[in-house]
Parts: C-alpha cells; structure tokens; sequence
C-alpha cells in the first residue's frame, strides 16, 4: 500500500481570521493522525500574504503535544537564515516532547523576497555554508559536538536523550539531491512547486550517487505533490479553481489569500479561463478513485512507496474532507 503523508502550510483565506490559520493546521495534525498519515509536516514561509507558518519550530511543539503516533516534521527549516546550533537544540526539545516522532526537513531557499532575508539574516553569503550548516546541525541532533579546532568544540545541543531528529533534505533541483545523497540522508522534492519539473533528473541523481552513513543505508526519497480529493469529480474541479487563481496571481507577482471558488473565476479573460483549464487537465484532483489512482500511477512511475501530500482550498472543510477520503480509499 503507497504511504501518504501530509504537509501544511497553513495557507491564509480571504475572509478568514490569519490567526485561524494555525489553529486549523493543529485540529488538521490531529485528524490525519486518525486516519493513519505516516507523517505530518509544517512549512516556513515569511511575509507573504497566502501562508501564516512563519515558525515550524513553534507550532511543531503544538501538534506535539496533541498527538501521539504520527511523525511531525519541518519541510522545511530554512537553514541559511539561522545559527544551526540554535535549531539543533530548538530540534532536541521536539524530540523529547515527541521521542522518536520529529523529522528534520532543510532547506536552503530563503522561503521569502530577498529584502525579507536580509531581516532574518543579513549575511548575503549564509546559503553558500548550507552544506556545512547541515553537517553541523546533523552532528548537535545526534549528541555529538564538533571536532577539534571548530568554535563548537566542547558545545552540546540539549537535552539529550535516547532518540534524535531525522535529517531531510528538501529541493526542487539537482542541488539537494547531490547533498542528500552525499551526506548519506533522506530527500524530498518539492514536486508542487515545479509542477514536477526536474523531478526524474533529481531522483535519478539523488539515487545514482547516494552513500550509505550512520544515518541511512539506503536511499529514501519522497516528493511532495498538491492534491484534491472531493466527493465528486465535478465538485474538485470546482474546488480547484481557488488553487488555480492562486498559481496564476503568483506567476504574475502577486500572492494575497486564496480566494473562493466563485471569486477565483471572476474578472478572467477567455484566455485565462482556458489557462485554468489546461491547468486542472494536469492536475491530482477529482473524486477519491480518482484522485488515489492518479497518486499511485505518480509513485509507481517515479519508484517511490511514499507521497507527501498538500491540498489548498479556501474553506478549511474542504481541505479536511480531501485528507479524509484519501485516507479512506488509500486503506481500502
């Protein structure tokens, strides 16, 4: 059976409070742990009008402690914006509030527009040390401190305890594929971004050149697709239409909160029109069959036993029904 699993982004609605926003990612964490996700991950986003996660840290300790089983994760940390000793400890406190349950995801996008980067760190080489930021932070999640002559020399991450994070790394190229492979660590690509762009180039590369580690035997790679799942057919393609607008906005320099179904349609050229259509053709939506047979088709072609889910939709209810079914028909 394909493994799925979820990522949220806490995605920002027109009409609806910003703040609600997360309290929907936890009532969501704790409902696909119900329905038996593998693991449930948070993005880092800053400043940007559609998404509300701006601190995976924070809310990774909420869903925490409302679940149990689940593996929750980032995907991702932006690593360049941040000391990796600080995020190695932030990581050791999730893994003793959830043992064993909290993955890593890294990435060394800015997650933000250049000017929003510069506030969050203002060193404008910081992403050229991300491979040496990751082999620090790898280091301070496993109870490890680094080796002679560095300035962490002697410095621990606490608290310490039988289990540690698992590292991913996370990219919609041929650049973290490269790394993860040869740091010997799990790799996840960002599919949804690209519209899969890249994607057999990546995995290929990330397959071909890994090493084994402490960490990792084998290969393990994931990619992270939008999906929608609906009762019907006709009601997805509805639905569809408020990630549709979206992606357009975005693709001409705008991104503000996803509009509603009826409103993402409004105003639009035939043109237009007929560039949301060619969209949906593409896209993972429809009904629960459908939608699963879709999914599995994208895994077996691309050799992959796990999928990581993100659904956009302006209501809320919406977004949860599509994690229900899936989950529904993917058991079945």
């Amino acid at each position: 059976m394909l493994k799925l699993s979820v990522l949220d982004q806490s995605v920002v609605s027109l009409g609806l409070p910003q703040d609600a926003s997360i309290r929907n990612t936890l009532a969501l964490a704790e409902a696909c742990e119900a329905w038996g996700y593998e693991r449930f991950w948070v993005s880092e986003h800053h400043s940007l009008g559609s998404i509300a996660g701006t601190a995976p840290e924070v809310l990774l300790a909420a869903i925490a402690a409302r679940t149990q089983r689940i593996r929750i994760g980032s995907a991702g940390i932006m690593l360049p914006h941040y000391s990796a000793f600080k995020v190695g400890e932030q990581f050791r406190v999730l893994d003793a509030l959830a043992p064993g349950r909290i993955d890593l995801g890294l990435g060394r996008a800015p997650g933000s527009d250049g000017r929003t980067s510069q506030l969050l760190n203002p060193d404008r080489y910081a992403a050229e040390r991300f491979p040496q930021q990751v082999m620090e932070l790898q280091a301070w999640v496993t109870g490890k401190t680094m080796p002679s002559g560095h300035p962490g020399q002697g410095v621990w991450a606490y608290p310490m305890s039988e289990t540690s994070p698992s590292l991913w790394i996370l990219g919609s190229s041929n650049y973290g594929a490269q790394l993860a492979a040869h740091l010997g660590l799990p790799y996840a690509f960002a599919y949804f971004f690209s519209d899969g762009v890249g994607v057999e180039q990546a995995l290929e590369t990330y397959r071909s050149q890994f090493r084994p580690s402490p960490y990792l035997s084998q290969p393990q790679a994931t990619i992270c697709v939008s999906a929608l799942a609906c009762d019907t057919a006709a009601e997805a393609a509805y639905q569809f239409q408020t990630r549709a607008r979206w992606r357009m906005d975005r693709n001409r320099g705008k991104a503000g909160p996803l509009l509603p179904p009826d409103l993402a349609v409004e105003g639009l050229s035939v043109d237009q029109l007929d560039e949301m259509d060619a969209m949906r053709d593409q896209a993972l939506i429809g009904d629960p069959t459908q939608t699963e047979q879709k999914l599995a088709a994208l895994a077996q072609s691309l050799q992959l036993e796990e999928l990581v889910v993100c659904c956009w939709t302006h209501d809320p209810a919406v977004q949860r029904r599509s994690f229900e079914l899936l989950a529904q028909v993917n058991r079945a």
